[in-house]
């Protein structure tokens, strides 16, 4: 079993939640402060590139099942696909819930993070180290273990939010499964003995935690342009 590379998965992980407890947007939504305009802000950056997790999660697994490698990880990608599937639905319920029409979401650009974020795992599902978007998924799947649920009882405890209560549907279902997930990816990601492998799992949990705190950035700040 290979446990240095979970190890540097944790450790990769543990920066990322680091370095967004002391960012001041994403501390305020940990924290339950955040007004309705940054709350919804951080949801509709959320929904421009959770609507690509599953098609792209689909995508990574079926090229390493045609390449033959891994059918346990192929198949752990393809279902990790139907799981996130849907889930961007869960977000743009939680804008509705906040007065956010989906024409409006849809019309809302996404940041440069985001955009950056959605390239690069598009890139290594389809010509890249298909294996590498589990470093990803090993990254936002930790830090809604650490923070999805404790922010969403935080909002609602709060109430400053209009119909708070109705609006934290993505953050709790997040927060409860993806431990599991993290166990189950820890399991399989600890028995890849490939190099080559290993370090693009971690280069794109490095990449994650590069630009997952930008996504908390606003849009005008970000120069972003609408990508459709």
């Amino acid at each position: 079993m290979t446990t240095e590379l979970i190890r540097n998965l944790e450790q990769e992980a543990k920066s990322l939640v680091t370095a967004l407890d002391v960012h001041p947007e994403a501390r305020r939504l940990f924290e339950g402060t955040a007004d309705a305009e940054q709350y919804a802000g951080y949801l509709v950056q959320t929904y421009h590139y959770v609507r690509w997790t599953a098609p792209l999660l689909g995508l990574a697994g079926r090229r390493m099942l045609r390449l033959g490698r891994h059918p346990m990880l192929a198949e752990l990608l393809v279902q990790k696909s139907r799981e996130e599937s849907g889930h961007e639905r869960w977000l743009l319920a939680d804008l509705r819930a906040l007065g956010w029409s989906q024409e409006r979401v849809e019309a809302t650009p996404a940041c440069a993070a985001v955009r950056a974020y959605v390239n690069w795992n598009r890139f290594t599902a389809e010509a890249g180290m298909p294996t590498a978007f589990l470093g990803t998924a090993y990254m936002l799947e930790h830090l809604s273990v650490e923070r999805a649920g404790l922010a969403a009882e935080r909002l609602v405890a709060r109430g400053a939010i209009p119909n708070v209560r109705r609006a934290v549907t993505f953050l709790r279902g997040h927060a409860g499964a993806d431990g599991d997930h993290v166990a189950e990816l820890a399991s399989v990601l600890s028995r890849l003995e490939d190099p080559a492998e290993q370090e693009a799992l971690l280069l794109s949990a490095r990449t994650t935690r590069a630009l997952y705190p930008a996504l908390f950035t606003p849009a005008e700040e970000s120069g972003a342009v609408h990508t459709g």
